[in-house]
This record gives structure tokens, sequence and C-alpha cells, in this order.
């Protein structure tokens, strides 16, 4: 008669239990993969709204100087054609015509710099644009981070208690997280509480 040896039971529950422990290992090292990535676009996003504030302050600042320079030539305009209108009769034909020139040039580098300033503004409104795009991101990857955070800690805790529910609700987090981090990327949809 043959014999057939069978397996101890206790040497097969540990055989499910490493399979169970390697695939719930797995699916944390992917957790922390998208964490990463996570966080990466969160530091991004919170650079690029900085560096696009700062820029847009920069070019606010060039507005209001071009702004400051062209109040000064409309008044030095006004100053100068009020000084034709008092003395214009008592001039000089060759002071008239200086007087003239002077205004025209003045009146050039005023529309010189309300020209420059709207070009500015554009600018401004561009990096102000950009600035509200990253901010908006930025919540979307926090709570993103979060979820993942939790997703690894619920994956180690399937681990230690071998334990599948808790294995489920990780991947529950970190879909729901990996969701939110795309959403932070592409901002295909808004949650309110997040604004």
């Amino acid at each position: 008669m043959v014999e057939i040896e069978l397996p101890n039971p206790e040497e097969l529950e540990e055989k499910r239990r490493n399979s169970f422990s390697k695939k719930v290992a797995l699916f944390t090292a992917i957790y922390a993969v998208i964490l990463a990535i996570c966080a990466l676009g969160g530091n991004n996003s919170m650079k690029d709204m900085l560096l696009a504030q700062q820029e847009a302050g920069n070019q606010w600042a060039f507005y209001q100087a071009k702004n400051n320079r062209e109040y000064l030539y409309r008044i030095e305009k006004d100053r100068l054609e009020t000084q034709l209108v008092e003395r214009g009769d008592t001039m000089k034909p060759a002071a008239f015509k200086h007087y003239k020139v002077q205004i025209q040039k003045v009146s050039a580098e005023e529309a010189r710099l309300a020209k420059d300033k709207q070009e500015i503004s554009v600018e401004a409104k561009k990096q102000e644009h950009e600035r509200d795009v990253n901010r908006a991101k930025d919540p979307y990857f926090d709570f993103g981070e979060a979820l993942l955070q939790i997703a690894i800690v619920m994956s180690s805790v399937a681990i230690i208690a071998n334990s599948r529910p808790v294995f489920i609700f990780s991947i529950g987090a970190s879909v729901l997280g990996s969701l939110i981090t795309l959403n932070g990327f592409l901002l295909l949809f808004r949650v309110p509480f997040l604004h």
C-alpha cells in the first residue's frame, strides 16, 4: 500500500499567511510609489503657486512704476499746455514751437507707458491665474497623501493581524487617495470642502 503523506495543517496555514502577507506587502509598495508621486505633485504645485504669486507681484510692481511715470508725464503735459495758454500770445515763435514739440514728446511717452501698462497687466493676470490653478490643486495632493498614508498603515495592520477586511479597507483608501491625487494633477472635478 502506498503511503500518502498528508500536509500538516499548521504548515498549510503558514503558507496561506505567507501568501497573503506577500500580496499585502506588494500592494503596500504600490501605495508607497503612488504616495511618492502625490508628494512630488504637491510640492511642485506649492512651488509653482509661490513662484506665480511672486511673478504676479513683480508684474504689478512694474505696472505701478509705469503708472507713476505715466502720471508724471501727464502732469508735465498739463503744465506745458497751461504755460502755452498763459503765455502763448507773448511767446516768440521759436519758443512756441519748442513748447508744441515738447508737448508732443510728453504725450507720446504718456501713450507708450499706457500701452506698456496694458501688456504688463495681461502678464500679471496670467500669473495670478497660474497661482490660482496651483492653489486649487494643492488640497487634493494633501488629502491624497493622507489617504495613501492611511492605506499604508492599514495594510501593515492587515499583515500583522492577518485580516482581509483591513486589507480591503486599505485598498479602498488607496483607490480614493489615488483618484484624489490624479485630480490634483488634472483638476477633473471639484470637491467643495477642499476649497
